[in-house]
């Protein structure tokens, strides 16, 4: 009989090995496959942007097609697979894909068309004379935006338990396409901003249009249609919700991948809503703030762009911009510090459940700050050694050290907002009504014209309220400091994203470093700084929320 009863508990435990082996199997090889696509775009991406004779856009655009068409089949694949087999997912993860970040991706998404939609009609004025590559690029990218944009949607969530190794690969190669597909991005903003100045302390910038393409006009291929430059200089501007929209299914790819095979409560995690009716100041002075971030940074720009040598000016000019990026870290500083205080006080629980997504955001927040942590002491060590002398070279200080004091600020407030419970928003209240005390007020309101042989027996009822107590002071606090923040970063975000760049006007750490070192500083790490900007917006939501 014994002997018997350990039958069951062996069959267990060796299946459980079982699916511990094919779990490490399918997470290995799916990671090798994630590693050679990223290797392999890395360099043919680098190939074509400094070395054009050889390897140039189309040939990286006929790699990025491969990708993109495996890709959206595999995800047709899995979206038609999972639709036709019965109760296919049992299990969601309901911390995954919440509805503001697909809300987002699919913004990003939309715009993501129009840019396509632009290329395409831009490219089209040179297929008399240049690749037809470059019009085919485009096509099949705006439907994968369309099929990983729908996939995404749907199926966010999931915790597949079934073709386990095979929904490892084929996430981890959605994850590899959009990360390559990110670096090509990158790469071509960061070519067409800046090249080798012609003048020691000037830069000279392209006039909007991707480095990759200037060979076309320079070959002289003529455009058949009058509306080639303004097409060219309309998409340049969707460039950054590009990025941002390759960087939105990366993450959620990636935590898809993470929840193959577990086994999570969709209903677990408490139930939140998002309110904007309890706060106030936080929200209006982020709103200012970003109008006058904008107003300064239209002004920069304008100035920036003008084609005399106006040192004076541009002086003038660069000195606004970093007045105004001083102001904006200073606030967000010290309302970040009195958010941290707010927590120390604050008596909510930590979290103790596992949770991919969480992990992954704590990673990106403090990976992506890393690349502006970099550009900041980078600046800093430049402008001391300079002696900080002149009002820019103040200013240029006095940023990056508040930049850095900022961001470390802020790391912990996130970071330590997102590991707490959220508050409890509503509490039932019962109240149990006793029926004899409600009769006998009744017969003495009543004493005359009321018959006792009619009145219905006393029944035992009871009542539930449901009860939300007003915010308290931490709360509304913790709100207004996460809605400012929020705002603020999406300034931060906006000013980089669409082409300021003051660390090659001010010419302080071009003298220093030199040109290639400082470029290579400021293209590698600007694009980490500019991510981290948009993904705090999403993470302090979700601390706005929570709290």
């Amino acid at each position: 009989h014994s002997e018997k009863l350990l039958e069951p508990n062996l069959t267990l435990a060796s299946s459980a090995v079982v699916r511990e082996r094919g779990r490490s199997w399918g997470g290995l090889l799916s990671g090798i496959i994630s590693l050679n696509i990223l290797i392999l775009g890395c360099a043919l991406v680098s190939a074509s942007a400094f070395n054009n004779s050889i390897i140039g856009s189309a040939e990286l655009q006929i790699f990025l097609i491969i990708l993109i068409l495996l890709t959206t089949i595999w995800m047709l694949y899995y979206a038609i697979y999972m639709s036709v087999k019965d109760q296919a997912v049992t299990y969601k993860d309901g911390h995954a894909g919440p509805i503001w970040l697909r809300g987002g991706l699919v913004l990003f998404g939309l715009l993501s068309l129009i840019m396509d939609i632009f290329k395409i009609a831009s490219y089209v004025g040179y297929l008399h004379c240049d690749s037809a590559v470059k019009v085919a690029f485009p096509v099949i990218q705006a439907v994968f935006i369309l099929v990983q944009t729908y996939f995404l949607w749907i199926h966010a969530k999931d915790c597949a338990q079934l073709q386990r190794n095979i929904t490892r690969c084929g996430l981890m190669l959605t994850l590899g396409t959009n990360l390559v597909i990110w670096m090509t991005l990158v790469t071509e903003e960061s070519l067409h901003q800046t090249t080798i100045p012609e003048y020691p302390n000037k830069t000279k910038i392209y006039d909007k249009v991707p480095d990759n393409e200037l060979n076309t006009a320079n070959d002289k291929c003529k455009c058949s249609h009058s509306s080639c430059s303004m097409f060219k200089d309309a998409y340049y501007y969707l460039y950054p919700f590009n990025i941002e929209y390759s960087l939105f299914a990366s993450a959620m790819a990636y935590v898809m991948w993470k929840n193959v095979g577990r086994k999570a409560d969709e209903h677990h995690h408490h139930s939140v809503k998002f309110r904007v009716k309890d706060v106030f100041l936080g929200p209006i002075a982020g709103i200012l703030l970003v109008i006058a971030g904008l107003a300064t940074f239209i002004v920069y720009e304008v100035e920036v762009l003008k084609d005399d040598d106006d040192d004076d000016r541009l002086d003038r000019a660069l000195m606004m911009h970093f007045v105004m990026n001083v102001v904006i870290v200073t606030l967000m500083s010290v309302s970040t510090m009195v958010g941290c205080v707010i927590h120390r006080l604050d008596q909510r629980e930590y979290v103790s459940e596992k949770n991919p997504t969480r992990n992954l955001d704590v990673g990106l927040l403090i990976g992506a700050s890393m690349g502006q942590f970099i550009i900041s002491y980078f600046s800093i060590v430049a402008t001391a050694a300079a002696g900080g002398k002149g009002y820019l070279n103040g200013l240029n200080l006095a940023w990056g050290v508040l930049t850095v004091i900022q961001l470390g600020l802020q790391n912990f407030f996130i970071i330590e907002g997102l590991h707490r419970e959220p508050f409890h928003e509503e509490h039932p209240i019962t109240v149990f009504t006793n029926p004899y005390v409600l009769e006998a007020s009744r017969e003495l309101s009543s004493l005359e014209g009321s018959d006792m042989d009619t009145k219905p027996s006393p029944v035992l009822t009871t009542h539930t309220l449901s009860h939300r107590p007003k915010l308290t002071w931490k709360r509304r606090v913790l709100k207004e400091v996460c809605a400012f923040l929020l705002l603020a970063n999406i300034i931060l975000w906006i000013m980089p994203a669409f082409g300021a760049r003051p660390q090659f006007d001010h010419d302080v750490e071009i003298k220093f470093y030199k040109f290639s070192v400082w470029a290579a500083v400021v293209n590698i790490g600007l694009p980490f700084g500019i991510f981290y900007r948009m993904h705090s917006v999403a993470s302090l939501f979700e601390v706005f929320v929570t709290s």
